[in-house]
């Protein structure tokens, strides 16, 4: 008999293992560590949860011309966008977004908001008015070169999504110019992400979700046609923007992008005081506050108004602001310029926002990914927190603490969604849950501390799940009760990814590593989920379905307990601890323990997540020279354990 065949009488010898561990023929595989399923890899996204070979995505470049009119608080706008259609599809009509549609009296979003909550409208009816949409098309030649005209096209208008039907098909591979002129009267409240407040010295506008942008042709879902509802937020193409807004002569103008005409709108001062502030690690005051509101501050000239000229490169949205009596401050760090925008009668320390908005684009850049941008903008005004590419909204009441925590998250939304451009309506927790778990490092490095917000939030975690209202993150935003939207797409994910980076794998650098790849791969595409959990397991060389269903998918929670324990001599007299572990909690986790002997000494024993492959219960044994008096299970209260009741046996 070989060696091999006695091996295999011996195994077959064995005794038959618990009941638990198998898994009868024809039944479903119902444990926690079955393979999640994901979408299945193409050319297009690969399992490793990289961009294909033949990965595509969509292109809308913008050129916009705009004015403020402050007596009706009306924008009238003209556009063109060049969309080129890089799919392999011939595209017979195109959708676009039109957001302010949501102040219509017929809107969704009106009907399901109450008129006074966050996400609506506060009772304002508004809306655009297309004026015209067409197709540019080539004109006859002159003696002066080529000339253009716009066919109209048809459109149709579904709530805050507007259909184009093409005359002439979009090949692949070909690029057509949309010519769309409108016009809508600014809200006060703008569904807590854009508005206007008046001032004593005069109205301040954050101008955002301002013109008709073109919807995401993606090769997952086809066309996104998600409606605005208020809470759900956007999911936009990438390209570059040309911008122009005209303003009253007074007012001074902040936007996504470079400002080209610097000489046209601002003073030599002004410059001067920009040229240096770049080249500053503290700010600088380019409009001080004894000057906001002034002649001074204004070039002289005769017109009643001035146009702010902006251009952005590979963004997927534009914002911006105006306002009278700004005061402005400005710093710089790496060629970056770093802006603070806000009025005489904002929080007084908004005086130190600059050092704030520096902090957080310095931290986030040397801990991840590199800031891709020319200029990173904050103002303070009546939206509360809301971002954009180069430019955030922070509530001007905001001091401490508070104007920190803002401030910080607004802006760590610049690398989620704006580098990786994930679909906020669907998957929420890819923006806001991988910002607030950044924000995390960013208040630790600020305040150097681990208490707060540098805590992980790991054992209010716990509390919540305890209370059984917890929601899988997973569901679009659109579907969370408002009142639990924090807690299931910012805190959640965050806390789970703490808990991963932290505990679950208890190795930073590795979670670091891998959570990097995952920006530089989809920087400036559109990542779903699967590609996150790919990428991660890629980079870490770990199946994580278990963590991904039951944290993400399902709201499992964590409970593990010590059950018993007993020391009893085996056959040569040593000594042998077994304790008798259980996890009651339908979401396995590592196990930490803490054994406790007699005389008084202890030792820490970390046991991987596989002890629970067979079921629920576990027994841990080793050799030891003294009784053990007392286990405890977490005692680093490092894992979410909603019932630590049951954590100690022994005293």
């Amino acid at each position: 008999m070989t060696a091999f065949s006695l091996l295999l009488l011996a195994a077959l010898q064995q005794p038959a293992p618990a009941a638990a561990a198998r898994l009868p023929v024809g039944t479903a595989d119902t444990s926690p560590f079955r393979r999640l399923a994901l979408p299945a890899p193409t050319l297009l996204r690969e399992g490793s949860g990289l961009p294909g070979p033949r990965y595509w995505q969509q292109r809308a470049d913008y050129g916009i011309r705009a004015s403020l009119d402050t007596a009706t608080h009306t924008i009238t706008g003209h556009e063109t966008i060049r969309y080129t259609n890089n799919s392999p599809d011939t595209l017979r009509y195109l959708w676009l977004q039109v957001d302010q549609n949501i102040y219509r009296t017929d809107s969704r979003g009106a009907a399901i908001n109450p008129t006074d909550a966050r996400f609506a409208g506060a009772g304002f009816v508004g809306g655009y008015v297309i004026e015209s949409f067409g197709e540019v098309l080539a004109g006859p030649r002159t003696a002066r070169g080529p000339t253009t005209r716009v066919e109209p096209l048809h459109t149709t208008t579904n709530g805050t999504m507007l259909r184009t039907d093409l005359d002439r098909p979009l090949a692949p591979g070909r690029t057509i110019t949309l010519d769309v002129a409108y016009h809508f009267q600014v809200p006060e409240h703008g569904s807590d992400r854009m508005g206007r407040k008046q001032y004593p010295g005069g109205w301040l506008y954050e101008i955002a979700q301002w013109y008709p942008r073109m919807a995401v042709y993606d090769d997952v879902r086809g066309w996104n046609t998600e409606q605005y509802l208020g809470q759900g937020e956007f999911y936009l193409e990438y390209g570059d923007f040309d911008v122009s807004i005209t303003a009253p002569r007074r007012f001074v103008v902040a936007a996504t992008g470079s400002l080209l005409n610097a000489a046209e709108v601002l003073t030599a001062t002004q410059r001067e005081r920009l040229a240096r502030a770049i080249r500053s690690d503290s700010g600088v005051a380019i409009i001080a506050r004894g000057e906001a509101g002034t002649a001074a501050t204004r070039p002289t000239g005769a017109t009643p108004t001035l146009t702010w000229h902006f251009s952005a490169k590979n963004v997927r949205d534009v914002a911006w602001a105006a306002a009278p009596n700004f005061i402005w401050d400005a710093s710089g760090w790496n060629g970056i310029l770093m802006q603070a925008y806000y009025a005489p009668e904002a929080n007084a320390d908004w005086g130190h926002a600059i050092q704030l908005v520096r902090h957080s684009i310095k931290h986030y850049s040397e801990k991840w990914f590199p800031y891709p941008y020319p200029t990173a903008i904050n103002i303070a005004g009546p939206v509360g927190g809301m971002e954009y590419p180069m430019i955030v909204f922070c509530g001007d009441g905001a001091g401490g603490r508070g104007l920190f925590g803002v401030t910080t998250h607004e802006l760590g939304h610049e690398w989620f969604p704006m580098t990786v451009g994930s679909n906020e309506r669907l998957y929420a927790w890819m923006d806001e849950g991988f910002n607030t778990f950044i924000n995390t490092y960013s208040a630790r490095a600020l305040y150097n501390d681990t208490t707060r917000q540098g805590g992980g939030g790991v054992e209010p975690w716990a509390n919540f799940a305890a209370s059984g209202q917890d929601i899988p993150p997973m569901l679009a935003a659109d579907r969370v009760p408002g009142e639990f939207l924090g807690a299931a797409e910012y805190g959640k994910p965050a806390v789970g990814l703490f808990v991963l980076r932290h505990a679950i794998l208890d190795d930073t650098t590795r979670f670091d590593a891998a959570f990097r790849e995952f920006i530089r791969r989809w920087a400036f595409k559109h990542p779903t989920p699967a590609d996150f959990f790919r990428t991660m397991e890629d980079g870490l060389g770990e199946d994580l379905s278990w963590f991904w269903r039951g944290w993400f998918y399902r709201n499992d929670v964590v409970d593990q307990a010590v059950d018993s324990a007993v020391v009893r001599p085996d056959s040569s007299g040593q000594k042998i601890a077994r304790v008798y572990l259980s996890s009651p909690g339908p979401l396995p986790m590592p196990v930490e323990l803490r054994l406790t002997y007699a005389g008084g000494a202890t030792e820490n024993v970390r046991l991987p997540v596989e002890v629970w492959d067979f079921g629920n219960t576990f027994v841990y044994e080793r050799p030891v020279s003294a009784d053990v008096v007392k286990v405890e299970v977490d005692p680093g209260h490092r894992f979410p354990d909603v019932r630590r009741g049951n954590n100690v046996w022994g005293k």
